[in-house]
């Protein structure tokens, strides 16, 4: 029987051990998961929205039905990998020992066994198929757009993100990483941007993702998007987000000097709470043009990857 170990936090909320929960699910090892999640629950964890933790293995907590496909056929391959890891590896063993130069004095000449040769051929290709009656499914499934309840538009450029409600008034507004100096608490460092992405929770949302002048890529791990920002190209994909709460990203593309400074930071309210934010954020948003002007001139990074400089 599972003895699932779990570790309340202050503010009242439970998370999984995620060395338990990936050797758990994975490996199949009760004594092991069990003697490491004792270890961990003996660590002081803090409260902390979704994003990387140190130590951790395996996947951020599923919350999108995408991710949460994403991820159990991720464990699926990794069982087969697994299986096929060991086949292998008995097989160079039976080889090593059986065939050795003392046991074998007089080599056989054997250059072909019909069977063998059909076996290797046909358990490839049954294996192949497998796969891909799982994978494909899901492949299309990231790209299923249709009937999306809003739609939003990702501008990657160097090195902040845009962001537009086309169908909220069409307001738009910059994100920018805080700096290390201006960090609140709670605030992961190089994850929060000044201005989050404001979602509302329980709803297909439609992004499309575009860039301004290079490469970049928009990435949540924990609602399973990854998509290219290509200039001159629009690409979507869509995820539902399954609870409210902040969620993290960033850049996933190697797009020049201030990579690794914009951060993608998800504000998941539910749709009362969203609706009252995007009344809000139409008048602050909707004049662009005046927000721009307003709001401090900033310089993410340079070339020579200095600390960044703002300006009025």
């Amino acid at each position: 029987m599972w003895i699932e170990l779990r570790l309340r936090r202050p503010d009242g909320s439970e998370r999984m051990m995620n060395l338990y929960n990936y050797l758990k699910r994975v490996c199949g090892l009760p004594g092991l998961a069990g003697v490491a999640g004792m270890l961990f629950a003996l660590m002081p964890l803090p409260a902390t929205a979704q994003q990387p933790q140190p130590w951790q293995l395996g996947f951020q907590e599923p919350h999108s039905p995408i991710m949460a496909q994403m991820d159990s056929f991720h464990d699926f391959l990794l069982w087969i990998i697994f299986a096929i890891s060991i086949f292998v590896l008995a097989l160079l063993l039976y080889t090593i020992i059986r065939f050795r130069e003392k046991a074998n004095p007089n080599p056989t000449k054997t250059t072909h066994n019909t069977l063998i040769e059909i076996l290797w051929t046909v358990i490839p290709v049954v294996i192949l198929f497998v796969i891909g009656f799982f994978s494909l499914p899901l492949l299309y499934a990231t790209d299923d757009v249709t009937d999306a309840d809003l739609t939003i538009k990702v501008i990657g450029r160097q090195w902040y993100w845009s962001y537009e409600y086309p169908d909220h008034g069409d307001f738009t507004f910059d994100a920018f990483i805080v700096e290390d100096e201006d960090l609140k608490p709670g605030q992961p460092r190089l994850l929060a941007a000044d201005e989050n992405l404001v979602l509302p929770v329980g709803k297909k949302i439609r992004v499309l993702v575009t860039s301004s002048d290079v490469l970049h890529a928009f990435a949540m791990p924990a609602l399973g998007a990854k998509v290219d920002a290509v200039p001159g190209r629009t690409n979507e994909t869509w995820f539902l987000i399954d609870e409210p709460g902040m969620y993290y990203g960033q850049c996933s593309e190697l797009c020049g000097g201030g990579h690794a400074f914009m951060p993608l930071a998800i504000e998941a309210l539910p749709e009362a709470e969203f609706n009252d934010w995007v009344a809000k954020a139409q008048v602050r948003f909707g004049d662009s043009d005046g927000y721009r002007m307003n709001r401090p001139i900033q310089i993410t990074r340079n070339d020579a990857g200095a600390v960044p400089a703002t300006a009025q």
